[in-house]
């Protein structure tokens, strides 16, 4: 009986032994694509830094003053003159100076409802 219980103790080991050796395996592996995506994500961010840094070289207003001069016969660039801007009479208004509009169709509540909204007042 002795060696019987010793047998299935052994046996017990062995098993406990290999799924705690493919666990530590697992872990392991996982841990590897953890540092792999972390070095990824640092690459980017580098990446992402060095293109911001690429892009307010590029942007340089006294860069883009001096590709307009350079290029203007060729894109017929020309400075913006004031006359060019227009003046508080000519734009369009507020949308309080204008009159809301307010739909009147018939509906299931009756013939005569009108559909308002919360900003018009009937």
């Amino acid at each position: 009986m002795l060696r019987t219980l010793d047998l299935v103790l052994v046996g017990a080991m062995i098993t406990a032994a290999t799924i705690t050796y493919q666990i530590k395996h697992n872990a392991e592996e996982k841990l590897a694509e953890v540092r792999e995506l972390e070095a990824a994500i640092k690459l980017q961010e580098e990446t992402i830094d060095l293109l911001e840094a690429d892009w307010s070289l590029l942007t340089q207003p006294s860069r883009l003053q001096r590709l307009s001069e350079a290029f203007e016969e060729e894109l017929k660039l020309k400075p913006i003159e004031p006359e060019q801007m227009a003046a508080p009479d000519e734009l369009p208004g507020y949308a309080r100076d204008f009159e809301p509009l307010v739909a009147e169709t018939e509906t299931e509540f009756g013939s005569d409802a009108s559909i308002t909204t919360g900003s018009v007042k009937p």
